[in-house]
């Protein structure tokens, strides 16, 4: 029988994705028994980020600031927009390519039996960008699923208006894979995306 508050530690530990039951109780334990000076910063840093983060005024990504350095910096392309889904693909692709303009975070995608539409994605932002004249490609990166595909459409029709080169992120087999190892849907994709080899 564990006491109250560690169990309501554990079950708060468990909000994180990909942390059970088991792993929560790693963590609450190996917090309270060995680490409780990094268990008073962690909760001082995550209560300080709760508090004063809130979403860029340019992007929508997590920011402390109005605009946050991607959106800030003079030194990034601004005629380029990449769309993404959430903060953290947007972290991707600045950690795993070599992008350097700016971008624009959806926070979910269309999904109208959920009640999510252009409204509630901020398209109505990312179309005053488009109309201001500055962007000159926009390159959709949502992730290959129905809704993420039909967001690409949406927003690919919305950015024509605008005469702004509108591009869709590759996926298929990826980099250091084998092909028997690759789901169906992946592989045909892979095919109906094959580039031209230059002679």
């Amino acid at each position: 029988m564990l006491s109250p508050l560690l169990e309501r530690l554990i079950e708060d530990l468990q909000v994180l994705p990909g942390v059970g039951r088991k792993s929560a109780q790693r963590m609450a334990l190996q917090l309270l028994e060995k680490r409780r000076a990094d268990a008073v910063k962690l909760s001082e840093t995550l209560a300080a980020a709760v508090e004063k983060m809130g979403r860029c005024e340019g992007c929508r990504t997590l920011s402390e600031t109005p605009l946050c350095p991607v959106c800030e910096s003079p030194r990034r392309d601004k005629s380029s927009i990449c769309v993404v889904e959430t903060p953290a693909e947007m972290l991707a692709v600045e950690q795993g390519t070599d992008y350097r303009g700016g971008y624009f975070v959806l926070l979910g995608r269309l999904s109208p039996l959920d009640g999510i539409g252009p409204e509630q994605l901020g398209l109505d932002l990312l179309e005053k960008r488009l109309a201001a004249g500055e962007c000159q490609e926009l390159i959709l990166a949502t992730n290959p699923t129905v809704e993420g595909e039909a967001t690409a459409q949406f927003i690919a029709q919305m950015a024509q208006p605008h005469q702004v080169a509108t591009s869709r992120i590759a996926y298929g087999v990826p980099v250091g894979g084998d092909l028997d190892f690759v789901d169906g849907g992946t592989l045909s994709h892979a095919f109906s995306s094959r580039q031209q080899l230059a002679n």
